[in-house]
């Protein structure tokens, strides 16, 4: 297992870093561009013409590795699940991508649609997984396990539609959402190895490799974004990986600094249609942070250790 792991992460490492620049010059000649919102901090307008799309790299390349590491991982309902969350979700961020670039602006796929998708994508793994596995949780530090029973849908499609717009609300700096959801994956490659779950803890190994040489080009400053093609695979993936390995509730710590955003955002939304007053600087909280005087870098490396400590409580938590 372990050698398969290895040579996950080196090979989809090295595919990544390889076609990236010229996944990056193709997607400069279609003029598939970053389009910044009008309400963007004026530093960040300055990214418009930096190509999107440079989730679909990391997407393709872990499912393709995986399955030619391990071809028998097709068998297991496990990892076709999760490769299910991961490219559905993957094609629902592409589709709004694709409106933006093409139209120029960031109306992209409208939201009832974007998120009509995300419930349909969530449903339709229901079905499927609730085929093979028990409707229940744990909670915390080794507590009591609930049987769901049919709750356990509401429970998806929370997770899924939120996990996948969380990360969706982080990726708004270099190297921030890729980053963070690297040590995010971390706590699950551990739970996959310990319950000796080969496939699995191949294709985690092999993203984190994509997910590397993909940092390699986007830490600042960022050659190419993910856009929502990766963001939303993304969250996709963290929740699809949390349901099949039965660490649904850790997920909530594992993905703090997700949570921590969307939990801003939501909060000053509301504060602002009820009180009319700003509850932060700026949200989502990360731009905050550089509206306060720190520097990009800076409020990314510290999310980053925030993420890392997260992860680490996580995996102690579902452990």
């Amino acid at each position: 297992m372990a050698i398969r792991m290895m040579l996950g992460f080196v090979i989809s490492l090295i595919v990544v870093l390889l076609l990236m620049p010229h996944f990056i010059d193709f997607l400069k000649k279609i003029s598939f561009n970053q389009t910044v919102n009008d309400y963007s901090l004026q530093e960040y307008k300055e990214k418009a013409k930096t190509p999107i799309m440079g989730g679909i790299l990391f997407i393709i390349t872990p499912v393709l590795v995986t399955i030619l590491l391990y071809p028998s991982c097709l068998l297991d309902y496990k990892v076709c699940m999760v490769f299910l969350a991961f490219v559905g979700y993957g094609l629902i961020g592409f589709t709004d991508d694709f409106f933006i670039s093409v139209k120029k602006n960031n109306d992209g796929l409208k939201a009832q649609y974007k998120f009509g998708l995300q419930l349909l994508l969530a449903t339709i793994f229901y079905i499927m997984y609730q085929e093979h596995s028990i409707l229940s949780i744990q909670l915390l530090f080794d507590g009591p396990v609930i049987n769901l029973g049919l709750f356990y849908v509401v429970l998806i499609l929370f997770m899924f539609t939120g996990s996948s717009n969380a990360v969706n609300l982080t990726d708004g700096m270099d190297g921030l959402a890729a980053g963070c959801t690297c040590f995010s994956l971390i706590p699950f490659l551990i739970f996959a190895y310990l319950s000796e779950n080969t496939a699995i803890s191949v294709f985690i190994t092999s993203l984190l490799g994509a997910l590397f040489g993909y940092l390699h080009y986007n830490v600042k400053p960022a050659k190419i974004f993910m856009g929502d093609t990766g963001s939303l695979a993304l969250g996709g993936v963290l929740a699809a990986l949390a349901m099949v390995l039965k660490k649904e509730i850790p997920l909530i710590l594992i993905g703090g600094v997700f949570v921590i955003e969307t939990l801003c955002v939501i909060i000053q939304i509301t504060s602002v249609k009820t009180r009319h007053k700003k509850v932060f600087p700026y949200t989502p909280i990360h731009y905050s942070f550089v509206i306060k005087g720190m520097s990009e870098n800076n409020t990314v490396h510290l999310f980053w250790v925030v993420s890392a400590l997260f992860a680490i409580l996580g995996f102690f938590a579902g452990k």
